[in-house]
């Protein structure tokens, strides 16, 4: 299937490889983009072209987020986007940099804590990433298909309730940590005021599992009573880490509960001409196990728009999202004399750049690293290293990057049309 935008770049109906290549060759279109395939026609297509209605269904998540374009008897286009959860580590890396530049240039400068104020409808720098991809992903899947409804699954979790499914009434308002001072004299009396590792009672401390550049929460089920000598050598790596079992928390649902209406808001002010309708987990739930289809983030989000039998030609997009660029100037480390080596390198190195994708004996590769002298890192989609440091001239550019890595997966088709 290729994609077709007319001459003043609005979408139309997509068309079949055979009619677009026909296009192509006799000049009444020009490729735009190879991953997916779009071209743009040279001609302009009056009047009304859409006659089909077409849905956009959005099955929005914390780590993956499932979208499917459907009509009523074919799917047009399915995905599923891998959202980035590295940001509270870049947050970290930087807050760290600049603390040390600040040391170092301007130790004497009087503190400028009080005089930040946060904007209305402020979110942390995570959960604004999150946002923002399911937008991105939304606008373009506007950009290249003719949508006229959107359908976005929310969910608002009841955490309590997942913790005690028989909670009610004044039991919300006593949690377990009822008469004690703060969540740490909670986890060291739950844990009989000794070190879970040794049973020492002395010089007690509080110890996250999962730590908390890692995502971890500070909820008494992270939390874990040592004594100093095993806390210490718990972080210096001598104590053995799956003694103790993580605990998943509700990082996810505490998040999917945030972006709720914020999603909702912004996709309606985007898109004014546009209805976008709210559906909930337990209706898709049932759509999906009524016609027996698998729990796929994709598939939910085909039963999200509405067409559940629509035919499938058993494509699937996988979209993995990146940071567009490093904004570190310098390395950690200086050079003699206090020389600071710098950190970037060139966007491009003989004319290739980071993430374009390339050709190498026949295998579709992504660029990882470069390097000046001309060797590239270059890996398959899926990560697996090809080759640590090939020279250029062994590579064919096959498509430039942008911030997503896309690839496409082919998956068997039954009759019925079902992926």
């Amino acid at each position: 299937m290729v994609y077709v935008l007319n001459n003043d770049g609005s979408p139309l109906m997509p068309c079949t490889e055979a009619k677009a290549r026909h296009l192509v060759e006799g000049g009444k279109a020009k490729v735009v983009r190879r991953t997916p395939f779009i071209i743009r026609l040279t001609f302009l297509v009056e009047g009304e072209v859409n006659t089909e209605a077409v849905t956009l269904g959005v099955d929005a998540g914390s780590s993956l987020i499932g979208v499917s374009v459907t009509t009523e008897g074919r799917v047009l286009l399915e995905a599923e986007v891998e959202v980035r959860n590295d940001v509270p580590q870049s947050m970290e890396e930087r807050r760290s940099k600049r603390r040390a530049r600040r040391n170092r240039k301007t130790r004497y400068r009087e503190a400028r804590l009080d005089n930040r104020k946060r904007p209305k409808g402020w979110l942390t720098p995570t959960m604004e990433t999150k946002v923002r991809t399911h937008e991105n992903v939304i606008d373009k899947l506007c950009s290249i298909l003719p949508a006229s409804r959107i359908v976005i699954e929310s969910a608002s979790f009841d955490i309590q309730k997942i913790r005690d499914p028989g909670i009610e009434g004044e039991e919300y308002q006593q949690g377990e940590q009822l008469g004690y001072e703060n969540v740490k004299a909670y986890v060291k009396a739950r844990d009989g005021f000794r070190c879970r590792s040794c049973g020492s009672r002395d010089h007690l401390e509080v110890h996250h599992i999962r730590q908390r550049k890692d995502g971890g929460s500070n909820s008494p089920d992270n939390l874990v009573t040592l004594c100093h000598e095993c806390h210490k050598a718990w972080h210096e790596g001598k104590k053995d880490r799956g003694t103790l079992s993580e605990d998943p928390g509700f990082k996810a649902a505490t998040e999917m509960s945030t972006m709720r209406w914020i999603l909702l808001d912004r996709v309606r002010k985007t898109h004014p001409d546009i209805p976008v309708k709210e559906t909930y987990g337990y209706v898709t739930n049932h759509g999906r196990k009524s016609h027996g289809l698998e729990k796929r983030h994709f598939i939910d989000a085909r039963v999200i728009s509405g067409n559940v039998t629509a035919m499938s030609d058993g494509v699937l997009w996988h979209v993995v999202t990146r940071r567009s660029h490093n904004r570190k100037i310098h390395k950690d480390t200086m050079l003699k004399k206090g020389v600071r080596k710098a950190n970037q390198a060139a966007r491009k190195v003989a004319g290739f750049g980071l993430n374009d994708k390339v050709m190498y004996a026949g295998q579709l590769c992504y660029i990882h690293g470069r390097r000046s002298s001309g060797y590239f890192d270059i890996r398959r989609l899926d990560g697996t290293r090809v080759h640590a440091g090939i020279h250029y001239r062994h590579l064919t550019l096959v498509e430039r990057a942008n911030t997503n890595l896309i690839y496409k997966e082919v998956m068997e088709v039954s009759p019925s049309g079902r992926a």
